[in-house]
């Protein structure tokens, strides 16, 4: 006689979904997506005019505007005794006095058919945001011929 023997069954476990690939991938994506991405700064949106090495003779319609930023954050337009203080206030970056000025600058450079022209004057101990807070305002205003002097008078 045969014997037969009873087998009890295996009890099933949970079934499981291995996602170790999956995690691999994700990763891959996300390196993927990182790496191809762009993250362009504000400041670079200003396509600055560079002085050439041999000084054009002509003169410009219209003068160019002379913007000073002094040691302690303070902003002052034009030269001698026509300057104008603008923002002093370093906490507040959007430059509302500024922005003003510039506009009026440009429209009137536009209304003489000429382009608008800033030159900055940054004092050695003055901070870099606080420049780069002047020139947001220049871009904001779409003025593109900047140049940084020395020489104000």
């Amino acid at each position: 006689m045969a014997r037969h023997k009873k087998y009890e069954a295996a009890e099933d476990a949970e079934p499981a979904l291995d996602i170790s690939s999956l995690i691999d991938v994700c990763f891959l994506l996300l390196i993927y997506f990182l790496v191809t991405s762009t993250i362009t700064p504000r400041e670079t949106d200003l396509g600055m005019a560079l002085p050439a090495a041999n000084p054009s003779t002509e003169q410009p319609l219209i003068d160019p505007l002379f913007i000073r930023i002094e040691a302690n954050g303070a902003i002052f337009s034009g030269v001698g005794a026509g300057q104008q203080p603008m923002d002093a206030d370093t906490s507040v970056r959007e430059l509302p006095l500024l922005k003003g000025q510039l506009d009026m600058y440009s429209s009137a450079a536009k209304a003489a058919n000429s382009k608008p022209l800033v030159q900055i004057y940054a004092d050695g101990n003055a901070t870099q945001q606080r420049v780069i807070d002047v020139l947001n305002a220049l871009a904001g205003v779409n003025i593109t011929s900047v140049t940084f002097t020395d020489l104000i008078d």
